[in-house]
């Protein structure tokens, strides 16, 4: 097999939902894809209407063809950039099967039934060329049984592959051996989703449902039977089946609405069928009303009804959301859900102390919670072995697979693994053996962190688990005592080889104060210290921007000098970063907005993840940047037309209504559209790697001679369009104005905005300093958190979470 950088070339058979995305994230990851699907039976109207014959070319592939015009208008979008789409070629079986000989990787995703994947396989193996890696995405289906009929070599290249949809989002894929499977296919089939695609991978053994969706779909169908066993409601079990017990917010009930209540049914019913005892099928009954709620067509969201549905609002508060009452077939609008559960798990900091509170109550609520996750824990336990050889790859593939905060191992760890299972017991609760005998030998974790690494228990004993070489883990490195220096909103850490990698952890990563002191206090250390900086962290976002709430109330009690300060000390630890006579690499992931732009934007190196949704947004809460973003754009514009002649006023409309819009990319790559990538970052292909390729950067500038930034922000070097600039931003805020596609205050705002990013009142192509743009920044910031829409919008934001158009 080629390495995982060298596959240059895939196919996928199915243009369905599930193969075109995976047609698209292969494109994603710059692999050209052969699209195929089975030749249409009869014209539609519009190919009639062209005079087109069953034998056009277009007709013979219009599944592959209507498939990638799909993917350009899906949302959420598949490709990181539309341009992608190019990368996909579309095709049918009957003409162009014999490509098939010509690529790296065949993936097989056609409908999930067995007799189909029999024949597809069949007609691939004609053309098929052997070394090639041959894959299925299958969620459930045995391999073995697609396999019958097909020969040992083909057998040897062949593994599953379990794609979670979408599969540009969805972290997880599961490969599943056959019996012949080679050993090194599967660890090179590992390393191209791992390298290339940017997944995370698990083993998963050739059984129903693989590990993510049995251990998940056994957990969905125990929370409708206790629901039912504890007479709660829709609304109930959502509230306390969600981030309480770190789940995601779609918890229980909108996530069968979106997943689909027909698909759910039939993965549970593939497990009953295939189960080997009676105890295992009725696992997977669903209630008789589940059923019905099929047989009616309330499949969930596909139907417009599930558990949820969507009505017209009669009065303009009224929740347009009303939710199933299961007993009675009919809906009412959601009701609001008081527990003493919920309301003493959410005071808790932390999925581990919410899980502890919420099983903790005596209340009803408490009660279910409890059941229900001890029925989880002991059959994921009990399934060692069986679905898989490890429980870290069950955790993991809950965690990436079904986006829990802990997998049902690392959730027993939270708890308390001697005190629950000692309550399980009084509660007759069978607990699989290998978990007492684990207990028996002293034990009191399934994990446990060790200075040479995470370790696990296995077969009776600890293994390690083996962490790539090619990933840095913050939060393993602070459990080995690899601080420097932290306070409450970030820390400095020992990433190794002398390189420290400065980590956000405040709520939703917004800077405050204390990231600030904490970029001075780590700009001194690594000059002082270490060959270099990372700028990353493993939150959920990588920064939201900055703090505006407290910004709103220093502008409501009017302490304008307060204001005024903190917008200085913003700029002043930006530029101190920026003058840092040591290699510094941003890696920024998901949500980097606002502040957490203007904290990129001073390294020498952005290594932007694929998922990274980047934009200066501070428009949305009626200001502009003012943390150095407005001036850095400024600088960019400067550098990419040095000359004086050249015509600075196309570049500036562009950065002004970037800025201005407050638009965001949807992916690093769209980041190059908003040009917010500069000729020296990069856009990585899996998110997993950034902080190891944000430190391989930084080792590579100092190695090779590094000559940090000359820190003169009073000279004048920044050239800008100045006042002939600003006539020209002015007029397009007028007309879009005059045309009502903007309030008063938004040409307040981009006014402003205009002003800064032009340099001021001055003559064009005028030198300016840093410090006078920095100054122009400070000034109509401050100016604007005076006015009382912007505080109304910074309001609107903080309490509602969507920007106001006041």
């Amino acid at each position: 097999m080629k390495r995982w950088n060298e596959v240059q070339r895939a196919a996928v058979i199915g243009s369905g939902v599930m193969g075109a995305a995976i047609a698209a994230h292969l494109a994603n990851a710059g692999i050209r894809c052969l699209l195929l699907d089975i030749v249409p039976e009869e014209l539609t109207e519009d190919e009639v209407e062209a005079g087109k014959t069953l034998e056009h070319p277009d007709v013979r592939s219009r599944h592959a063809n209507q498939a990638i015009a799909r993917l350009k208008k899906s949302s959420p979008a598949p490709l990181y950039m539309e341009a992608f789409a190019e990368r996909i070629i579309p095709g049918n079986t009957a003409d162009h099967l014999q490509e098939l000989a010509q690529v790296d990787w065949i993936i097989e995703a056609v409908t999930e039934r067995v007799d189909v994947k029999r024949t597809v396989l069949a007609q691939i193996e004609r053309h098929w060329q052997e070394g090639t890696l041959i894959s299925s995405n299958t969620s459930g289906i045995s391999l073995e049984s697609m396999l019958e009929g097909r020969s040992e070599a083909f057998r040897r290249s062949f593994v599953g592959t379990h794609f979670f949809n979408p599969p540009r989002y969805m972290h997880l894929v599961e490969l599943i051996p056959n019996a012949l499977s080679n050993q090194s296919v599967l660890e090179g089939a590992k390393e191209w989703c791992e390298r290339r695609l940017g997944k995370g991978v698990v083993i998963a053994k050739d059984t129903p449902n693989f590990i993510a969706n049995r251990i998940g779909t056994y957990g969905l169908v125990i929370t409708l039977q206790e629901m039912e066993r504890c007479g709660l409601t829709i609304e109930e079990v959502d509230a306390l089946t969600g981030p309480i017990i770190g789940r995601p917010k779609s918890a229980t009930f909108r996530t069968l609405d979106i997943v689909g209540l027909d698909t759910f049914l039939h993965v549970a019913n593939n497990v009953a069928e295939h189960a080997e005892t009676e105890a295992e099928r009725n696992a997977f009954a669903l209630p008789p009303w589940f059923k019905e709620m099929v047989e009616r067509g309330w499949l969930g969201e596909k139907s417009g009804q599930g558990f949820y549905r969507k009505v017209r609002s009669g009065s303009p508060g009224e929740d347009p959301i009303h939710a199933l009452r299961w007993q009675d077939w009919t809906y009412g609008p959601r009701q609001q859900v008081a527990s003493l559960t919920l309301q003493q798990a959410k005071r808790e900091k932390g999925t581990a102390a919410k899980l502890r509170a919420a099983i903790s109550g005596r209340d009803q609520g408490s009660q279910f919670i409890w059941s229900m996750m001890k029925q989880v824990l002991c059959y994921a336990a009990s399934k060692v072995g069986e679905i898989a050889d490890h429980i870290e790859d069950i955790d993991k593939a809950m965690r990436w697979g079904f986006n829990w905060e802990l997998g049902p191992f690392e959730c027993w760890d939270a708890i308390g693994l001697r005190d629950s299972v000692a309550r399980m017991r009084a509660e007759d609760t069978e607990i699989p053996d290998w978990v007492e005998a684990w207990l028996e030998q002293g034990h009191e974790r399934f994990y446990e962190q060790r200075s040479s690494g995470l370790f696990f228990a296995a077969a009776g004993e600890w293994q390690q688990a083996v962490e790539s070489e090619q990933s840095i883990l913050l939060r393993s490195l602070k459990e080995q005592g690899r601080t420097i220096a932290r306070n409450s909103g970030a820390s400095l850490i020992d990433v190794g080889d002398d390189v420290a990698c400065l980590e956000f952890h405040s709520p939703n990563n917004a800077i405050g104060e204390d990231i600030l002191s904490m970029i001075e206090k780590s700009v001194d250390i690594v000059a002082r210290d270490y060959r270099g900086l990372i700028v990353a962290n493993e939150g959920r976002n990588f920064c939201v921007g900055a703090n505006v709430m407290l910004l709103l109330g220093e502008a409501q009690a009017e302490e304008w000098d307060e204001i005024d300060f903190i917008i200085r000390q913003f700029q002043r630890a930006m530029m101190k970063l920026k003058g840092l006579q040591r290699p510094v690499v941003a890696a920024p992931h998901r949500m980097t907005l606002g502040g957490g732009v203007e904290a990129c934007l001073p390294a020498d190196m952005i290594v932007f993840s694929p998922e990274t949704y980047f934009g200066l947004v501070e428009t949305g809460v009626g200001l502009i940047p003012g943390g150095g973003g407005c001036k850095e754009t400024a600088i960019a514009l400067s550098h990419r037309l040095p000359h004086p002649d050249d015509d600075l006023n196309a570049s500036l409309v562009r950065a002004f209504e970037t800025i201005a819009m407050a638009k965001v990319s949807n992916s690093g790559h769209d980041a190059l559209r908003l040009a917010y990538v500069r000729s020296q970052d990069r856009v990585l292909f899996a998110e997993q790697r950034r902080i190891y390729e944000a430190k391989q950067a930084v080792l590579a500038m100092e190695s090779t001679g590094y000559v940090g930034q000359v820190q003169e922000a009073g000279r004048p070097s920044i050239r800008v369009a100045g006042r002939e600039g600003f006539g020209v931003l002015q007029l397009a805020v007028s007309n879009m104005l005059e045309g009502g596609y903007i309030s008063e205050h938004d040409a307040l705002i981009a006014r402003k905005l205009a002003r800064v990013l032009t340099g001021g009142d001055v003559p064009a192509n005028r030198l300016v300093s840093e410090s006078h743009l920095l100054d122009l920044e400070r000034e109509a910031f401050l100016s604007l958190c005076g006015e009382r829409k912007t505080q109304q919008r910074m309001q609107h934001m903080l309490s509602k979470g969507k920007p106001l158009r006041n």
